[in-house]
């Protein structure tokens, strides 16, 4: 197995994660960047074998992405992991979960119509939607003591409008950390199916769980209304591959196949992953697991140690509870107010590089989301250098 403690150098390669920080965030090039959600491990070792042994035959033409071989890995890991059995006539590529969710807005809506998000939540979503030309409903999620829940009367009452044609659901939650109860997720698309509006359901972390909790699927948590719901997946976070850029859209109903295939396929001859990502996806979905596993226990120690850390060192900031994910959501504001004056903090003086709350919404103001997709020790210098600069004598 890999040695997740192994501090593998990233700076001076193509990585956006470690790469040209002065310039994007205006601070120095030492800053530490424990931002965007990719992992600072090494692939697996059945996938870097996959692909030596692929690059081994020296021909790269055309190839068939969706061939019987990769369904199978696909439909296999869902049925294996979630019991969820999937078709492959359900299947579609996008290079990414983002450029789907635009392709999706596009054809599940018209502009000027709504769409609802439950912020603070992945900052794509409402980007997406007004890049479309939509309009973001927002269904703020219920914060008590740090723990987050849904609000279902608020969202029945904004299902009702009519300008509304559907949701984004994020499951797990990116950043809260929630992984939706099958309770939870049955009044999600109760509420759905009594106003006859759809869900996108953004579940790119569902293979990244802590320990004690299961991801449900919410077409299979729901299944009666399944045609209405469109599920994201993507082995990217799971397995760090997210510069293969490789996607697996599930669209149940027949009638938005059809307008996927005229919208993405036809307009734009998007269908299929390439040659790389389709060798990596295949290795991943059949030989990955034990490195999963792998991932999920350290990441979860790391989670215990930042826990740890805080109680001691920063007592009032408050640690929301993580229940999938890798990355930690963290208020600051007993010490620092003003989320400018944070962003100030962290960036300036404590020489780290987060996702500053705000990002998620203006219900984010005043919170960190950090990546403990990382060695320990790197967690542990930025923690040093959070405390440094927020704790003076």
């Amino acid at each position: 197995m890999k040695n997740l403690d192994e501090i593998i150098e990233r700076r001076g390669t193509t990585a956006v994660k470690w790469n040209h920080l002065a310039e994007a965030f205006g601070c120095d090039e030492d800053a530490l960047p424990l931002w965007v959600a990719d992992m600072d491990f090494a692939c697996a070792d059945p996938i870097l074998a996959a692909l030596k042994e692929r690059i081994t035959h020296p021909v790269f033409g055309y190839e068939d992405g969706y061939d019987e071989a990769y369904t199978e890995a696909v439909t296999g890991w869902f049925k294996r992991q979630f019991d969820w059995e999937l078709r492959r006539e359900d299947l579609f590529f996008s290079p990414g979960v983002v450029p789907a969710l635009g392709f999706l807005i596009d054809m599940l809506s018209e502009e000027g119509e709504g769409i609802i998000i439950q912020s603070p939540v992945y900052y794509p979503f409402a980007a997406k939607i007004r890049a479309n030309h939509r309009e973001v409903i927002d269904n703020p999620l219920i914060c008590e003591n740090g723990c987050y829940r849904m609000d279902f009367d608020d969202l029945a009452e904004k299902m009702r409008l009519s300008q509304v044609r559907g949701m984004i659901l994020c499951n797990p939650h990116n950043p809260v950390g929630r992984v939706w109860s099958k309770a939870e997720l049955k009044q999600v698309a109760a509420i759905a199916e009594a106003n006859h509006k759809w869900i996108i359901s953004d579940e790119i972390h569902c293979d990244l769980i802590r320990s004690g909790y299961q991801h449900t699927p919410l077409a299979k948590a729901y299944p009666k209304y399944r045609e209405e719901i469109i599920t994201c997946t993507a082995p990217s976070k799971t397995f760090n591959l997210a510069g293969l850029q490789n996607s697996n859209i599930i669209i149940h109903k027949e009638a938005y196949r059809k307008l996927w295939k005229k919208k993405v396929i036809d307009r734009f001859s998007i269908s299929e992953c390439n040659t790389f990502s389709r060798t990596a996806t295949i290795a991943a979905y059949k030989d990955g697991e034990a490195w999963l596993r792998e991932v999920n226990a350290y990441v979860d120690a790391n989670f215990q140690y930042l826990s740890s850390f805080l109680k001691e060192h920063l007592p009032k900031a408050v640690l929301t509870p993580c229940e999938g994910t890798y990355l930690a959501w963290i208020d600051f504001r007993a010490y620092v107010s003003d989320a400018a004056e944070l962003e100030r903090i962290m960036r300036h003086e404590a020489k780290v590089i987060l996702d500053e709350g705000s990002l998620f919404g203006e219900n984010g103001n005043g919170y960190e989301r950090i990546n403990l997709a990382c060695p320990q020790c790197i967690l542990k210098d930025c923690l040093n250098r959070i405390a440094g600069a927020l704790i003076r004598d």
